[in-house]
């Protein structure tokens, strides 16, 4: 078949449809950050207010809230969570909040952890808490910035 402008051009019509369709499509990561199904690793969100650290959940006090099911070491932490989730959630969904000031998504675990201005923020380990404590104000700013956007 021999190449003329109207081929050429038919090509090049076709070659970014194709490249759209070779790629993988991305899956969004779950709003809220949990291991089979369970929020920030089964601790009572409600409990770093409360008793100053993490305490574990248990699954006799639990609710579903964002697409996870979020457990309680009590029926009154429960309560207080379903009375103001905004408040008792982790911000950025449980998920490092260091990392989502520098835009991208991090596991975190229960030790790493700091409740400022009424809210709870978790991060990936103590030397990701320690960079967020630096400058808090400045990486809430940058992760409110980039969030939900990087959940995919």
């Amino acid at each position: 078949m021999p190449l003329n402008r109207r081929t050429l051009l038919g090509l090049f019509a076709v070659a970014p449809m194709a490249t759209l369709a070779a790629r993988p499509a991305l899956a969004m990561e779950p709003e809220t950050f949990q291991t089979n199904g369970v929020a920030i690793n089964g601790i009572d969100p409600v409990a770093y207010f409360t008793e100053g650290g993490p305490v574990a959940g248990s699954a006799e006090h639990a609710v579903m809230y964002k697409g996870a099911e979020w457990r309680f070491a009590s029926a009154a932490n429960k309560a207080a969570f379903e009375g103001d989730p905004e408040k008792y959630g982790a911000k950025f969904g449980g998920y490092c909040a260091f990392a989502a000031s520098r835009g991208y998504l991090a596991p975190t675990i229960p030790e790493a952890w700091t409740v400022y201005e009424d809210r709870l923020y978790l991060n990936a380990n103590l030397r990701a808490r320690e960079l967020w404590l630096e400058d808090i104000p400045g990486n809430i700013a940058a992760g409110e910035a980039n969030w939900p956007g990087i959940l995919g």
